[in-house]
């Protein structure tokens, strides 16, 4: 009888915990919503912004949405804060000194998905959490899609 009810406990604990992870996007998922995004923009690039800005599936999933910032350096399209837009995105630093604003656009480049790490809240908490996310280049827009991994 114990080892039953032993057995359901830990069957009730990973259901949890695979239910959690759902409401979550993944590593995967994000860098394929960055890919989507890339196809956006090449075809209309006004357009993909505005999507983006709006967050418009597939562009915002759970957690995962999509960011871009000019070849000026000032956040032409936000997911999940739309108040971002027009912040200069390099200035963007993060509680342990990281300037993942400077990395991202360090590390964007044309036909690659790099990662940058630091820490940022999840959409409508305040808690600095571990995130990556996938840059890339594509014509002047630095663009990502970020995950906690």
């Amino acid at each position: 009888m114990r080892a039953v009810m032993m057995a359901s406990a830990l069957a009730l604990a990973f259901a949890g915990s695979s239910a959690l992870a759902q409401d979550f996007g993944s590593a995967d998922e994000a860098r394929a919503m960055l890919e989507q995004a890339v196809e956006a923009l090449e075809a209309d690039e006004a357009a993909a912004l505005a999507a983006f800005t709006a967050g418009e599936p597939p562009f915002k999933d759970r957690d995962l949405y999509v960011f871009c910032g000019g070849p000026d350096g000032l956040m032409s399209a936000h997911g999940a804060d739309p108040g971002l837009v027009g912040r200069d995105v390099r200035a963007l630093t993060d509680v342990a000194g990281t300037k993942f604003g400077e990395a991202f656009y360090d590390s964007a480049v044309a036909g690659e998905y790099n990662t940058v790490e630091y820490l940022w809240p999840r959409p409508g908490g305040t808690e600095p959490l571990p995130k990556a996310s996938y840059v890339t280049l594509v014509g002047g827009q630095m663009c990502g899609v970020g995950y906690y991994p």
